[in-house]
Order: structure tokens, then C-alpha cells, then sequence
């Protein structure tokens, strides 16, 4: 190499090792890459330090309505507080469906017989170590068309519903031309497991197979008491009656009163023994 090459070299060697030092003396003292952000978990927990925590209790304060940072919504619902106690007694109370209903349980009072004029209490069936005695579907019959029974009277369903329809066709009508509706009838017999007329001998009465009822008196509505044994005959006390008893032949299958026999002349025997045709004295 020539002396002129050398000299070059070396002055190309000296520029270079020059404009490095320049290079090193304006670098930054720190690195340009980014400086790396704060841990979500330490933002999240900053974010929600600034929320406003419901009131405790058991009322819920209208004053009360959070608002959260813009930033960060809540990562889910709060928990509702408690209604206000007046809120809730306002509420109406809930309605409940009737129970399904397939046939009234025993000793329960209300209507029988599937007929809604006849009050009473369903009982056991009736059974007897007598011959001919017994009810199989007994009830305890309290009301009839709007009218008492002095005593709860033990019949079967279709001598039930013959009372109802002689009450409701005949009784009434006749007391209300007495000039009171009726309000209660006296009943003197009911079931009895005995024979007619309690003769020995004879046979089974009606009353020993829940089909027949004695009715002794009616008491109208504002007081007066009507008995059979005293009231028959005449007046305006005996025609009542008289209307009764023809009324009952119909519902009724046998009919007996004062002048049937000497067995009642104090009461109307009413009853619906199986016939082909009414018998009414």
C-alpha cells in the first residue's frame, strides 16, 4: 500500500470512530420499547373501590342508586335488598284454586245429596244385625229449602230430596199464606230400626230403611207454632195443614195423618216405600 492509501484509510478510521462516539454521548439513558401497564386484577380492584356499596337492612332506601365509572361495568348484578315492609302488605294475597271436590267427605256440613237445598253431614252407612234395616248411603239432613229441622233427621237421598221438594212446592206456599214464611219443622221420627207402628209381628217400617219421616209441627217465621194434633180440623190453622198433607202425596209415596189411624193423629207420616201408585189417607 502506498503512503497516500495509508493516510486515507487511516483518515476514514478516525471519522468513523468519531461519529460513534457522537452516537453514544445523544443515546437515551432509558429504553425506547413501552413501559408495561399496571395488572388488570390491580385496576379491577381500584374500579370497584370507587363504587358505592348498597345499605344493609331490611328496608331499601330510595336515595340509594349507584353509579358506576364509566370505565368498568360491573361484572354482575348486585344482590337485591329486601322489599319495604309496607310494600309487601300491600301486595294481595294470593288466590288459591278450589280443591278438586269428588264427593264431600264425611262430617262435613254442607249441601248433600248432589241437591243444594238439602243441609246436612253424610254418615257412615247405617247397618243392623236386623233383617230389612240399614241405610247404605245415610245423611244427616239439617235444613230443606231454607227451612230447619227441629232434629237432624237420618234418611236416605231420595226420601232427602222428596222432603225438599215437598217444603219448597207445599209448605212454603201454605205458610205464606198463613201469612209467614216457615222457618222450622218439628220432626218426631226418623230412622228406626223397628216394625210399623212398633206392633209386634209386623213388618219393617220405612223408618228402619231411612226412607220415612214424622213431621209433628211447623213454627212460622214470626213465631207461631202450628202443631198437628192441635191445628187439625179447622180454621185457618187446620187449612194449612191440610194443604200441607195433600201437598206431600207426589213427593211422597205413602201419606198418613189424623184420620188414617189412631197412630197419627198427632204427626204426618211421610214416606217413599216403593209403589206403583201413591197411597195418601
Amino acid at each position: 500500500m502506498t503512503r497516500r492509501a495509508t493516510r486515507a484509510a487511516l483518515l476514514a478510521a478516525l471519522i468513523f470512530l468519531a461519529g460513534a462516539a457522537a452516537g453514544v454521548a445523544a443515546a437515551p439513558e432509558t429504553s425506547l420499547f413501552p413501559r408495561p401497564r399496571p395488572s388488570l386484577a390491580a385496576a379491577v380492584a381500584a374500579a370497584l373501590a370507587s363504587v358505592p356499596v348498597a345499605p344493609q337492612g331490611p328496608t331499601y332506601s330510595p336515595a340509594y342508586s349507584p353509579s358506576y365509572p364509566t370505565a368498568l361495568a360491573p361484572f354482575s348484578s348486585l344482590r337485591p335488598t329486601a322489599r319495604d315492609g309496607a310494600v309487601v302488605a300491600a301486595l294481595p294475597p294470593p288466590v288459591l284454586p278450589p280443591l278438586p271436590r269428588a264427593g264431600q267427605a264425611p262430617g262435613t256440613i254442607g249441601p248433600v245429596c248432589g241437591d243444594r237445598r238439602i243441609a246436612g253431614t253424610p254418615v257412615a252407612a247405617v247397618t243392623s244385625a236386623t233383617s230389612g234395616c240399614g241405610i247404605a248411603a245415610p245423611v244427616r239432613v239439617s235444613q230443606v229449602a231454607g227451612v230447619r229441622l227441629s232434629t237432624a233427621a237420618t234418611l236416605d237421598c231420595t226420601a232427602a230430596r222428596a222432603l225438599a221438594d215437598w217444603v219448597e212446592d207445599a209448605v212454603q206456599p201454605a205458610a205464606r199464606r198463613r201469612g209467614s214464611p216457615a222457618a222450622e219443622l218439628t220432626v218426631f221420627a226418623h230412622y228406626s230400626c223397628r216394625t210399623r207402628n212398633n206392633q209386634p209381628g209386623a213388618r219393617i217400617s220405612e223408618h228402619g230403611r231411612g226412607r220415612a219421616v214424622d213431621i209433628g209441627a211447623l213454627t212460622l217465621a214470626d213465631g207461631r207454632r202450628i202443631t198437628v194434633l192441635d191445628g187439625w180440623g179447622g180454621g185457618r190453622d187446620g187449612r194449612l195443614l191440610t194443604r200441607m198433607r195433600e201437598g206431600a202425596c207426589g213427593p211422597f209415596t205413602t201419606v198418613l195423618g189424623p184420620g188414617s189411624d189412631r197412630y197419627h193423629r198427632d204427626h204426618l207420616h211421610l214416606d217413599t216405600a216403593p209403589r206403583s201408585r201413591p197411597y195418601c189417607e
